[in-house]
């Protein structure tokens, strides 16, 4: 139930996804942390997802991963958001498949996943005859992710996310795509990939 509730709360993603990681074989803490999450959606029943009138004419995404942070498994989670001019149009918080060897690589393999989204997104757009101009904007916040987008080199330590890099890089080279550096206190999508101070958790 929480999950659907996922589609029109994004707020609550992160904690969501990390919750699900236990659902067959909860503890007593995990409960705990249920009812915080049920105790957060009663006291936020007036926070809904807001679509406003526009004539929205790009997508902006943002994505981060956080590395290495499972203490079991040493997997990295990936979120990205998307927003379609002022709104908040898709979103994802995941586990990522394999272990990363670099925060870069984990960053790049989320970069990839925004990139992809947004890909989507600008078909979507263009079989509802509302094509994107403009490229799309992917903020990361790491400069060694943002460096490999456009670095035509190949490098000995990102061999293993070759496929991703060229991913990424193609849609740069057809200018649909534009991969550039944010501060992390404007990296939205740090929302859907780690517990945040109470202050930066409110203002996103």
């Amino acid at each position: 139930a929480l999950q659907y509730l996922t589609f029109t709360r994004p707020a609550i993603t992160y904690v969501v996804q990390q919750f699900c990681l236990f659902m067959h074989s909860p503890y007593e803490s995990h409960f705990s942390a249920l009812k915080r999450i049920l105790r957060y959606l009663k006291g936020t029943l007036d926070h809904v997802l807001q679509l406003y009138r526009s004539s929205p004419s790009s997508l902006t995404g943002y994505s981060d991963a956080d590395w290495v942070c499972c203490p079991d498994t040493r997997r990295s989670t990936s979120g990205f958001c998307v927003f379609w001019g002022d709104n908040l149009v898709s979103w994802s918080s995941k586990r990522q498949p394999t272990t990363s060897r670099s925060s870069a690589e984990a960053e790049y393999r989320a970069v990839a996943n925004a990139v992809a989204d947004t890909c989507w997104l600008r078909q979507l757009l263009s079989k509802l005859h509302s094509p994107i101009q403009k490229a799309t904007i992917v903020y990361c916040d790491n400069i060694n992710a943002v460096y490999m987008t456009s670095n035509p080199v190949q490098h000995q330590r990102t061999k293993h996310i070759e496929i991703d890099i060229h991913f990424v890089r193609d849609k740069v080279a057809l200018g649909h795509v534009r991969v550039l550096h944010v501060p992390s206190a404007q990296q939205y999508a740090d929302i859907f990939t780690k517990g945040l101070p109470l202050y930066l958790f409110q203002e996103f």
